[in-house]
């Protein structure tokens, strides 16, 4: 299976590591001092085990520095997942504490950072397939008619405010408030406010030295600006009409990888900085405009009614996180925005993001950009900002995915760009021989070129989503259109929300007939013969450290010879009658030949009729980055209303292989009734669920059961569900419950049995996490219990 991040390093130390049943428990003869167990533990080279005063630290030393990004550096043992440790300053050095058990069982020690190994050199490894296919040419898809890739009429003016740092709960040295505006000239009226936030990058700079991530940059070092990365998205913006405004965070970047609180990766504290931003520009707007820096006063006065956040790298998950907490504000002990929401976010443009909890924001309309070669976040975990807003909120609010084939992580930002930043910086796609994604191949985008498709795609999500303009949103939602400004780049889309109907997301309820075909879980241990053996897909992103996954599924379909259908049921017949086509989210395999397949749909009544053919080629297939993107497939339902269906009560979905190969094996992510224009997305405030910690004394017999702390806010009305996650300190495996959360109330029960005894070296941590089900946002997604060893 392919291995994601984990959620810090104390957590994961105690809780993954502890596997191996009773073998993992000290003998009576074994010498129970630690100098003693670090003596014996024979440790790869560059690994040391250093005893503390409450367990060991596992040391690690690269032999060259490890560059800061936004995928975290990880630790595993075998495939179990120890933690993320903390880096020194010299980005070579890694530590990260681990308990008495696990300093017992550290064979086959690997580090890894976004699922790419960082202990071992890259190999010269084929892509999957026979030959690396050529990306599908922009040209095979019609030009949209509207292209938000094209410069406004208005001049722009630009310029930088700096305000005083600010105290973040859990960072030790204080946050700048620094941003970069670019503003248009010469419109009337207030004008809506774009609000652009950085990802995980060094910090600091010196020559044509290594940069470092440590804050304040020390004597005769730079800051490195990767705030100003992104004036290309700016300048088109303001020239559309949009004040826009580029905000720093090389404070939260320096001290969210150590390994320690907060656990978040740092979503919080960049969302309490946008928020802070935000408030700012809230007075400026207002009262307060006489006391607004100079190039503030020189724009338009913001509209913060119509606010567009844009989220780079872990700046996504920030901005993604900003959303969430202005409809419900966050825990007053882990919030740095102590004022009043004044603004309105009406979307988000997210770019090759992080989504470390995965519980986006369901009701505030986004467009994520996954770039085909990401050497960085490697599994397009960004995938989650839609996959998992289904079912959760309204359903309104559309959420669109565009896949750009041949762009890295890096080069959406100049100042991460070799040859337009002031710093150095390279091409994070880690592989030279990859013959899809290395720099020199044909199906690499240029940097002129991938920054061209981040400005034009998040122009198509202003246009879309704050102005209102329909006619940009088929770039957005699968519907096959391609922005000539963007060429000769290929970029694809599918979406969810928005205008469509629910007609079969697959879940424990959906009924296989077919030998072909089964349900199977996306996220499960590779043992088990239920996982969707895909491991190489974003839709399967792994919610870390919880495996199994209970409630996300797919269908695989493994076709061994052609005209042999499957059919799918939903638990109960669904209305399509107000929809124009059927959409399907297919994904097929890096290198397997064009898979064409028949889609037909049954009603009630038991007619069928077959709604079209499709051909799904293969994207090119890179060794690095998870490549099987599901394409969406869109067929009119014109056959059906022609053949007399009930449109009212459909109730199956039939699949027909065409292709005549020898073999054909796709995934399907869901199913919906689709039908053209962008619904207003009803945003409202939810139930909202915050976990934390709590440390308890093991005891020396019988079993307590202790509440993980978890804390229900918020004013939304009505009952929502959570999944809540435990996961065993011995076998490492998560169990997991559907939990009711009551508006009005303060808490859910989330309980963890604890048996005492008398055994020394058995302090262990439960890992709890919790993701959104339906009717509820979730802010923190993880806790834990701490059981100290009292023996």
């Amino acid at each position: 299976m392919h291995v994601g991040r984990a959620v810090t390093a104390a957590a994961i130390s105690l809780t993954m590591a502890l596997g191996g049943g009773g073998a993992a428990w000290a003998s009576p003869a074994e010498p129970s001092g630690r100098p003693g167990v670090a003596a014996r533990t024979s440790l790869p080279e560059g690994w040391t085990l250093t005893p503390t005063a409450a367990g060991f630290e596992l040391g690690w030393r690269s032999d060259q520095p490890v560059r800061t990004g936004g995928a975290a550096v990880e630790f595993y043992a075998g495939d179990r997942l120890l933690g993320r440790p903390g880096a020194a300053s010299d980005q070579r050095t890694f530590r990260l504490p681990i308990d008495d058990v696990t300093a017992r069982h550290l064979a086959d020690l690997r580090v890894r950072a976004g699922g790419r190994p960082l202990d071992a050199a890259v190999e010269e490894t084929a892509p999957r397939g026979s030959a690396a296919p050529s990306a599908p040419a922009a040209a095979q898809l019609p030009a949209n008619p509207v292209d938000p890739g094209l410069p406004g009429p208005y001049p722009t003016t630009s310029g930088e405010y700096v305000l005083p740092d600010v105290q973040l709960p859990g960072f030790a040295v204080p946050v700048e408030m620094r941003g970069y505006v670019v503003a248009p000239q010469g419109t009337s009226g207030q004008r809506p406010l774009v609000l652009i936030l950085h990802g995980r990058h060094p910090t600091c700079y010196q020559g044509t030295a290594e940069p470092t991530t440590v804050w304040p940059c020390p004597s005769g070092w730079n800051t490195l600006p990767s705030h100003r990365g992104y004036e290309r998205i700016q300048q088109l913006l303001a020239s559309q009409g949009y004040v826009t405004v580029s905000v720093a965070a090389n404070s939260i970047n320096a001290q969210d990888g150590a390994g320690l609180p907060p656990q978040d990766a740092g979503a919080q504290a960049r969302s309490s900085l946008v928020r802070l931003h935000l408030g700012h520009w809230a007075d400026w707007a207002g009262s307060g405009r006489s006391t607004a820096p100079d190039v503030v006063r020189s724009a338009p006065v913001p509209n913060m009614s119509n606010v567009l956040l844009v989220g780079h790298s872990r700046g996504g998950e920030g901005v993604s996180r900003a959303a969430v907490d202005s409809l419900t504000r966050p825990p007053a002990t882990q919030d740095g925005y102590p004022g009043t929401v004044r603004w309105q976010i009406r979307g988000l443009a997210l770019i090759a993001p992080s989504i470390y909890s995965h519980n986006p924001a369901p009701d505030v309309p986004s467009v994520t950009i996954l770039p085909s070669c990401d050497g960085d976040l490697s599994d397009l975990e960004g995938q989650l900002y839609a996959d998992a807003t289904r079912g959760v909120g309204r359903g309104f609010a559309l959420h669109g995915v565009v896949y750009a084939i041949g762009a890295n992580h890096n080069y959406f930002n100049t100042e991460w760009t070799p040859g337009l930043s002031v710093a150095k910086s390279w091409d994070d796609y880690p592989s030279p021989y990859d013959p899809v994604c290395r720099s020199a191949s044909p199906t690499r985008l240029t940097p002129v070129q991938q920054q061209n498709v981040g400005a034009t795609y998040v122009a198509a999500a202003a246009a879309t989503f704050v102005a209102g303009n329909d006619q940009v949103r088929p770039l957005l939602d699968g519907s096959g259109f391609r922005a000539p400004s963007t060429d000769p780049a290929t970029v694809l889309s599918h979406a969810v929300g928005g205008n469509r109907t629910r007609f079969l997301v697959p879940d424990s309820s959906t009924a296989v007939n077919g030998a072909a075909a089964r349900l199977c879980e996306q996220v499960a241990a590779g043992s088990n013969p239920a996982w969707c053996g895909n491991s190489n897909s974003p839709h399967f992103a792994t919610f870390d450290p919880i495996v199994p996954e209970a409630g996300r599924y797919a269908v695989e379909v493994d076709w061994r010879s052609p005209g042999t259908p499957v059919s799918l049921r939903p638990p109960a017949a669904v209305s399509l009658s107000s929809a124009e086509a059927v959409a399907l989210r297919v994904a097929v395999p890096g290198g397997s030949p064009g898979t064409r397949f028949d889609v037909a749909i049954a009603d009630s009544a038991g007619r069928q009729a077959t709604l079209g053919s499709t051909t799904l080629e293969p994207f090119p297939a890179p060794t690095q980055t998870a490549d099987d993107w599901a394409q969406e497939v869109r067929m009119p339902l014109t056959n059906a209303r022609s053949a007399g269906l009930n449109l009212g009560q459909v109730t199956t979905l039939v699949l027909v292989p065409r292709a005549g190969e020898t073999w054909a094996r796709i995934w399907l992510i869901d199913a919906w009734g689709w039908r053209p224009g962008t619904p207003a997305p009803q945003p409202v405030s939810m139930p909202r669920v915050d976990l934390g910690e709590r440390t308890v004394q093991e005891g020396d017999s019988g079993t307590v059961t202790y509440q993980v702390p978890a804390q229900v806010s918020g004013s939304g009305s009505g009952t929502g569900q959570v999944r809540v996650f435990v996961v065993d300190p011995v076998t490492g495996l998560a169990t997991a419950s559907l939990v009711t959360v009551a508006s009005g109330g303060t808490t859910i029960a989330v309980p963890v049995p604890v048996t005492g005894n008398t055994q020394p070296g058995d302090g262990r941590r439960y890992v709890v996490a919790v993701k959104a089900v339906q009717g509820v946002s979730v802010g923190d997604a993880y806790g834990m219990l701490t059981v100290q060893d009292d023996d």
